[in-house]
């Protein structure tokens, strides 16, 4: 049976002012926002539909994270653009051009997998497996540029992928692999 990813986070960056005052927003009440410079340099602000998470910076930036696809880190971001723009920040960018920085997605190969056999027959180039660091084999792909973590319960994380394609051609490629080296069922 062919597995699919399911993703799992998508991270996207923009620019929506040249600069924001974090104070200044934070006392207009945007509500569930959370900032101490001295923690952390950003406000934190959360929305549920569609559930994301911003950090938003003085210099107009704004990164947003746990969106579960890339239309949705989209609308989360217009969202906060216009929710920024009502509560009286001036000079916002409500058409910004949204970069994806990383998607996160999981998969599954519905077998149990022998992690030293892989990094064995992969041999070192690519692979890292550190069993007594990390429980998974770190596996990067060159093109599509990916890193798969592997674990033996046949579970797989691929991150740094820029679209959902990416992601499907890691799993692609480790699926051929591992075929190709009589690990899958």
């Amino acid at each position: 049976m062919e597995s699919t990813i399911t993703i799992e986070n998508v991270v996207a960056s923009t620019a929506l002012a040249t600069e924001f005052d974090l104070v200044k927003i934070m006392d207009s009440g945007l509500e569930g926002a959370e900032y101490n410079k001295t923690k952390f340099p950003g406000l934190v602000y959360r929305i549920d539909n569609p559930k994301a998470a911003f950090l938003i910076f003085t210099s107009g930036k704004v990164v947003c994270t746990g969106a579960k696809t890339i239309n949705n880190a989209h609308k989360a971001i217009t969202n906060l653009a216009n929710k920024l723009k009502d509560i009286g920040c001036d000079k916002i960018n409500l058409e910004p051009e949204i970069h994806v920085q990383n998607i996160v997605a999981s998969a599954d190969l519905k077998t149990t997998l022998n992690l030293n056999t892989i990094a064995i027959a992969f041999g070192l180039e690519n692979v890292e497996y550190e069993p007594e660091v990390f429980p998974g084999l770190i596996y990067r792909v060159e093109a599509p540029k990916v890193v798969v973590l592997v674990f033996s319960s046949g579970k797989l994380v691929i991150t740094g992928g820029k679209c959902e394609e990416d992601c499907n051609g890691g799993l692609r490629i480790v699926r051929k692999e591992f075929d190709n080296l009589g690990l899958l069922c």
